[in-house]
């Protein structure tokens, strides 16, 4: 597949690194440390040197572009397999690649992010491309929805990816409606959307083998050599570490405030414990509203965003809060200032009125 395509290869891999040549041409009006990486919530939270974000993205893109060829050139089916949807294969990571590293340098070169656009229109966009060729692929075992039914009958795998292409079609419409949803829940409905376009024409696959079970149509599963058989373990393995590890991290964890008679404690998941003395504390607020500005580093998800956060009116601070919380206490002692922000009100403003109270502070 390679050498009949070298061409493609090589034009896909120039539209790869194409970002190194911008990188290399605005190097002095670069900073020298760049937002590498946004979570959920739209804040920065990965940040970089600038040899590793000007060179070392477009390199992993490229070597990750390589590795599908390499694995899609196993399948001795490709052979016969529709051109225009074998293109998929050449450009999809090229186009990841132009996108995500022109955010970056967008951001670098002090440019407005929107996330809460970029990121549902170019999950559209996917979406709509690979729908309008996902009829046109043939069966085969490397490309396409790869399950049971589809891989071990060929009517199964046909009928099935018409109907996926159209409800992916219509999925990548949904998607580009979601710029015009606030950032907390366009990540959330994205989320849904998107599983619903898996699971669905999974869903319709299985139908079609309960009818053909019914019918007498017997599938035998196909033979796959050496190499089709390593590479689709490994490729599961690491799809489903992904798939369990992004579950567990958006939507699992707490934040969870224990009080003792010098200090309290807050215990969070997937982050730094503190401990916080009362006679440290020389400030206490509660805000009903807060703007929790830019990460500089730590993580952000759906469920939880902690860690060193940037905005214009406390500068540097420390974050512990919940998402989507409503209300927060504001602590400062000397240059620190540390906020937290619980999921329930009632937890909040518990928080607040214990430590006034042992500050002595109304």
């Amino acid at each position: 597949m390679i050498k009949r395509n070298k061409l493609k290869v090589i034009i896909s891999s120039i539209i790869i690194l194409l970002p190194i040549l911008f990188g290399i041409i605005m190097w002095n009006d670069l900073p020298d440390v760049m937002t590498t990486h946004w979570g959920a919530d739209g804040n920065a939270d990965g940040f970089g040197e600038k040899v590793f974000a000007v060179f070392g993205f477009p390199i992993i893109i490229l070597a990750l572009h390589f590795v599908c060829l390499i694995v899609t050139s196993f399948d001795k089916k490709q052979k016969d397999q529709n051109k225009k949807a074998l293109g998929m294969i050449f450009w999809i990571l090229p186009i990841i690649s132009v996108f995500m590293n022109g955010m970056m340098y967008r951001a670098a070169l002090g440019g407005e992010l929107d996330f809460g656009f970029f990121m549902p229109a170019l999950l559209g966009v996917m979406f709509i491309f690979i729908g309008n060729y996902l009829p046109k692929v043939k069966h085969n075992r490397t490309l396409g929805i790869k399950i049971y039914w589809t891989l071990n009958n060929e009517e199964n795998w046909n009928k099935t990816h018409r109907f996926a292409g159209k409800i992916w079609v219509v999925g990548g419409l949904v998607l580009l409606l979601l710029i015009f949803v606030p950032l907390e829940a366009m990540v959330l409905l994205a989320i849904c959307v998107i599983a619903a376009l898996m699971i669905i024409p999974i869903i319709y696959s299985y139908n079609i083998f309960r009818r053909h079970k019914k019918e007498g149509i017997v599938y035998s599963p196909s033979y796959r050599s050496g190499a089709e058989k390593i590479t689709f373990i490994v490729l599961s393995v690491i799809i489903g570490i992904i798939i369990i590890g992004v579950a567990v991290l958006m939507f699992t964890g707490s934040i969870k405030v224990s009080y003792n008679e010098a200090s309290f404690e807050i215990d969070a998941t997937y982050w730094t414990d503190l401990k916080i003395n009362y006679s440290e504390i020389d400030k206490v607020e509660y805000r009903e509203s807060f703007d929790v500005g830019a990460r500089t580093s730590g993580f952000g998800f759906p469920r939880l965003s902690m860690g060193i956060f940037q905005n214009e009116e406390l500068g540097t601070y420390t974050l512990y809060a919940y998402t989507g919380a409503k209300e927060y206490v504001v602590l400062k002692s000397g240059e620190k200032t540390l906020v937290i922000g619980l999921s329930e009100t009632k937890e909040t403003r518990s928080l607040y009125d214990t430590v006034t109270g042992k500050i002595n502070i109304e």
